[in-house]
């Protein structure tokens, strides 16, 4: 299992909601490319990045910040937010960008996401954010009637790389992952699944890397308040 530490883009600087909430926004940096160098130098294998003005829009407005994070760092590089058809898939791949994450468009548009599988095989993710075993779309602020564990084997079958399952209720509250949750979403599908939500300390990297077959989990807030080191997480990943 591998620690992936987030970076969440809103007006051009690198914040962290409150459970998805936009108006519960917290400033960690205006400058997301210096932060996405400290994490590369801390041991970081992969980086996550969310354009959150695209989460809430459909219309990425970080895309600057976003090329200045990819010329920054020579590790890979994930996007998601605001991702709504294959174009801006391109647009994002022609930047040097590895891999991108669909969330609203996956459950609005499962179409476009094995189109979009077939033209970047390897490079797609579906990005799963469940409230209540329901997935929620536009920036978790719509919940729709999909089963997220049944979503997941149906972009399993579009072609997707892997799925990043995401706790709303975790998220951001720094309370400790869903393990049971994630245990079973990983045990419902063969393709990677990376873990988000929730994460603020060392025993819950340790608990996560209980889960057999977990590829990976993100950590953003825990991060940023210093509750979790990023090297210490990488080695206990590691250990397990």
């Amino acid at each position: 299992m591998i620690v992936i530490p987030a970076i969440d883009l809103k007006d051009g600087k690198c914040v962290r909601l409150l459970q998805g909430k936009k108006e519960e926004v917290t400033v960690y940096s205006d400058d997301p490319a210096a932060m996405a160098q400290h994490w590369a130098s801390s041991g970081a294998e992969l980086l996550h990045v969310v354009d959150l003005d695209g989460a809430f829009t459909g219309e990425q407005k970080n895309f600057e910040k976003i090329k200045a994070i990819r010329e920054a760092i020579d590790i890979p590089v994930e996007v998601g937010g605001g991702i709504r058809d294959i174009e801006r898939i391109a647009k994002l791949a022609g930047l040097g960008v590895d891999r991108v994450i669909i969330g609203t468009s996956a459950a609005k548009n499962p179409d476009m996401v094995k189109k979009a599988c077939e033209k970047f095989p390897g490079r797609v993710l579906a990005g799963i954010d469940a409230k209540d075993g329901k997935v929620a779309v536009k920036g978790w602020e719509e919940v729709t009637e999909f089963n997220a564990i049944e979503f997941a084997v149906m972009m399993q079958d579009a072609g997707t790389a892997g799925i990043i399952y995401t706790d709303i209720s975790r998220d951001g509250m720094l309370s400790g992952p869903n393990v049971d949750a994630m245990a079973k979403m990983v045990g419902a599908v063969n393709i990677p699944v990376i873990a988000s939500g929730g994460v603020s300390k060392i025993d819950d990297i340790i608990s996560l890397a209980q889960i057999k077959n977990l590829w990976g989990v993100i950590t953003g807030k825990a991060l940023y308040a210093g509750t979790l080191n990023l090297k210490e997480a990488i080695e206990a990943a590691k250990e397990k």
